[in-house]
């Protein structure tokens, strides 16, 4: 189900034309979407803005060409015994600022075209790089081939690509074979409505759930 999926459901199971959603899930993703309805598609931009937590699991030894594992195989290399030390070393590499080059398979636009329209079409362009930022990391699972990470970061970060890079510091690639959002600014994956409730309650149960514009304020601290 994609993030337009989300938005066209809300779109019918409400009866409102103006819907909106705060940053699209990649295909493997799940997790936290915010959906904005009526007026509040006009703070769209804003709560896009804030930073964003996700859980993920990277599989190493297998690089795609997407960066996760929605893609084809590019390359498979051995994994080695790596010890955890090694492993924290390379996760270290990728705190505070940096700069990280998009994927090929995103939404950025080239010349008015995005970049996966692109990539579909078997090209490859020089992207520029972004800088970016994580607050904090963590290292949840080792069980290799698989490691299992929370990190928390700024607006236009692509988990998939620091999956990816971790990966290549390690010297056996990766990619990101499971995401989870779990937070976006103040907003929580564990205080949400579910795609299978969206289906299933009645509209004004739903309605009954939505926040008002005064009560996402208050949320921010604004």
């Amino acid at each position: 189900m994609t993030s337009h999926d989300v938005v066209a459901l809300v779109r019918r199971r409400l009866q409102i034309r103006k819907v909106g959603h705060c940053g699209t899930l990649d295909p493997i993703a799940t997790g936290l979407l915010l959906i904005t309805i009526g007026r509040g598609t006009k703070v769209q931009d804003l709560l896009m803005s804030e930073d964003k937590e996700y859980s993920g699991t990277m599989l190493l030894g297998k690089t795609t060409d997407t960066q996760d594992s929605a893609g084809v195989v590019l390359e498979e290399r051995p994994v080695p015994q790596l010890d955890e030390a090694t492993i924290r070393a390379a996760f270290e590499k990728f705190t505070g600022d940096f700069y990280q080059t998009p994927p090929m398979v995103s939404a950025i636009k080239q010349g008015g075209v995005p970049l996966y329209k692109l990539a579909r079409q078997g090209k490859t362009v020089e992207r520029e790089p972004r800088l970016v930022h994580i607050y904090r990391h963590s290292i949840d699972r080792i069980a290799l081939p698989e490691i299992d990470f929370t990190v928390l970061c700024s607006k236009g970060f692509y988990v998939r690509t620091y999956a990816h890079d971790i990966g290549e510091v390690l010297g056996c690639g990766a990619h990101l074979k499971g995401l989870r959002r779990t937070k976006s600014g103040r907003f929580s994956a564990d205080d949400t409505i579910t795609v299978d409730e969206l289906r299933e309650k009645e509209p004004v149960e739903i309605l009954e759930r939505i926040l008002t514009l005064p009560e996402v304020s208050r949320m921010r601290g604004a």
